[in-house]
């Protein structure tokens, strides 16, 4: 049994989630293969050599991956895929973008954003925001799997000598290009990866008070930020920083509600943080059911307090 591990990088270096999907792929158990596509990323392969638990790191070096287009790092993974038994990408927006083409290309079902193993055909995901688990079973030769990254521990990114293979062929389909990227800057931690998250809801009211209320406090704990659906929807924070089941899974050490209610959709997306603490005035709040800390108040007097004290 081989596993294909599609990784995730910055054309310098490998996202952490990486280092998560490799974890899930040791818990299926197998031989663990890793693919590093993209543009002029030999020195990234490189280093994913060193990755524990990793036995061949195959290099698709070539223009066409270049940004991961979909439609090409799909028929390249599909043409690589009767090699193996599992293909493993993190559940991002990368992922949940050319993974479903594999899957489609090969015919079968995509598993999507698993969050343990049972055994290597049978998988645990969320579902309804993550109010009840399923247990999956799978009967595909070759199972396509998107992993829930917050749920299984990255593996060691040194003590492991794997080989490195270079794939000379290119797959390009030929019906997309890159045209351009806008990248929001940030000296703040980003959301997926940040040990604390400051995140804010929709009684913050808008943009301003993000600014004057949120951003200091982050500021001062080194963390990143994140909104709920309904301040992004207001116009109070970028949809790029959205936790939720239709924004980004996170679980950092400690995630800071603010002005946050709690709504399903929201708490699947942060649930599994280490220590949740919620500032809210309403003591009913369903934030106060998960949190492990809670503290019933203005916002607009508590957190500038806060922050003043740190």
């Amino acid at each position: 049994m081989t596993i294909l591990v599609i990784a995730e990088h910055n054309n310098a270096t490998l996202n952490a989630v990486t280092f998560n999907t490799i974890g899930a792929a040791t818990a299926i158990g197998g031989d663990i293969h890793l693919l590093i596509a993209g543009h002029n990323v030999r020195p990234v392969a490189e280093q994913a050599t060193k990755i524990k638990g990793v036995n061949k790191v195959l290099l698709a070096d070539n223009a066409a991956y270049d940004h991961m287009l979909a439609e090409n790092v799909a028929k390249l993974i599909a043409d690589l895929a009767n090699n193996y038994s599992h293909i493993l990408a993190p559940a991002t927006t990368a992922g949940k973008n050319y993974l479903p083409r594999v899957a489609a290309l090969l015919d079968v079902d995509q598993i999507s954003e698993i969050i343990s193993v049972e055994s290597a055909d049978t998988f645990k995901r969320p579902i309804y925001a993550g109010n009840a688990i399923a247990t999956v079973k799978s009967s595909a030769a070759i199972k396509v799997i998107t992993i829930r990254t917050t749920g299984f521990d990255a593996v060691a990114s040194d003590g492991g000598n794997a080989t490195l293979e270079t794939i000379s062929e290119v797959a390009d389909a030929g019906i997309s290009s890159f045209v351009n990227e806008d990248l929001a800057k940030s000296d703040r931690p980003e959301l997926t990866a940040a040990k604390i998250i400051v995140a804010g809801g929709r009684a913050l009211q808008n943009a301003e008070n993000f600014d004057k209320i949120l951003y200091p406090l982050a500021d001062k704990l080194g963390a990143a930020v994140g909104a709920s659906r309904a301040a992004v929807d207001a116009g109070c924070a970028p949809n790029d920083v959205q936790v939720g089941q239709t924004g980004k899974i996170v679980a950092p050490e400690l995630y800071i509600a603010i002005g946050i209610s709690g709504a399903i959709q929201h708490l699947a997306g942060m649930k599994d943080s280490k220590v949740i603490v919620a500032i809210n005035k309403d003591e009913e709040a369903p934030i106060f059911q998960v949190a492990d800390y809670g503290l019933v108040g203005d916002l607009f007097e508590l957190v500038p307090e806060l922050t003043k004290a740190l």
